[in-house]
């Protein structure tokens, strides 16, 4: 698909990923509404690549911004938040907030814009999970369900809309990204491998996604390995992801 002229709406592009990606966007030529809750690094976002934007929470606001988004070409869900520690030990609302905006949000959004893409011939989705979706993380195990929720509708709709002339469906799954992310969390990157990535590495990967159709990237790519070998082995996976980490 050709980005060049493209509306493309990115969710959580105030910072990280999101930001990275609205800079990648705008080097394509493609015209973009930002959205994310932190007023002022949006505008800074916006400043620079030429963007209007939508200030809001996607936990509460999904249907708010698709109206003022109206009719879009490509659909970039990135928002995401986490947190990480003992599962008992996650406090009241926690988990409710990562099903909102990690997973119910991006099916709602895709819900009211996909129908204007179908209609126009022409459209991507895009969905920014984690490899945390794909293999589980000890201590993040409710950020991992809502990664592998996004993962498996993203690979549902594209079943749905095989035969679509003009309309994709992507799914990324990167790793450690060297963004504010983790401090949001409430706990840092504790490892020194795998290093984190930077993010403009992520957004590299989206637009080649959108650009050739890709169905499904890991990055960086070697994380392909340890998410197969989970499905092929599940044994043996848990017993070096116990060693290992």
């Amino acid at each position: 698909m050709r980005l060049a002229d493209a509306h493309v709406l990115v969710t959580g592009a105030s910072s990280g990923i999101g930001a990275a990606l609205a800079h990648a966007l705008a080097g394509e030529g493609a015209r973009l509404t930002l959205t994310g809750r932190d007023r002022e690094r949006l505008a800074a976002v916006a400043a620079a690549t030429g963007a209007s934007t939508v200030v809001c929470d996607l936990a509460t606001q999904a249907g708010e911004l698709a109206a003022r988004a109206g009719h879009v070409d490509v659909l970039v869900n990135n928002a995401g938040v986490g947190w990480a520690g003992p599962f008992v030990e996650m406090p009241a609302g926690s988990a409710e907030r990562l099903l909102a905006v990690n997973l119910a949000a991006p099916i709602a959004l895709t819900r009211l814009l996909l129908p204007g893409m179908l209609a126009a011939g022409r459209g991507h989705v895009v969905f920014v999970a984690s490899i945390a979706g794909a293999v589980g993380v000890a201590r993040e195990a409710v950020y991992s369900a809502t990664k592998a929720g996004l993962t498996v509708f993203a690979e549902g709709l594209r079943h749905e809309l095989h035969g679509t002339p003009g309309v994709g469906v992507s799914v990324l799954l990167p790793g450690v990204v060297d963004t504010p992310f983790f401090v949001r969390r409430g706990a840092p990157y504790p490892r020194r491998r795998p290093a984190p990535i930077p993010p403009e590495r992520v957004a590299r990967a989206v637009v080649a996604a959108i650009r050739h159709g890709r169905p499904e990237s890991y990055v960086p790519g070697w994380l392909r390995l340890p998410a197969r070998l989970r499905g092929a082995a599940p044994g043996p996976f848990r017993l070096l992801a116990r060693r290992f980490g």
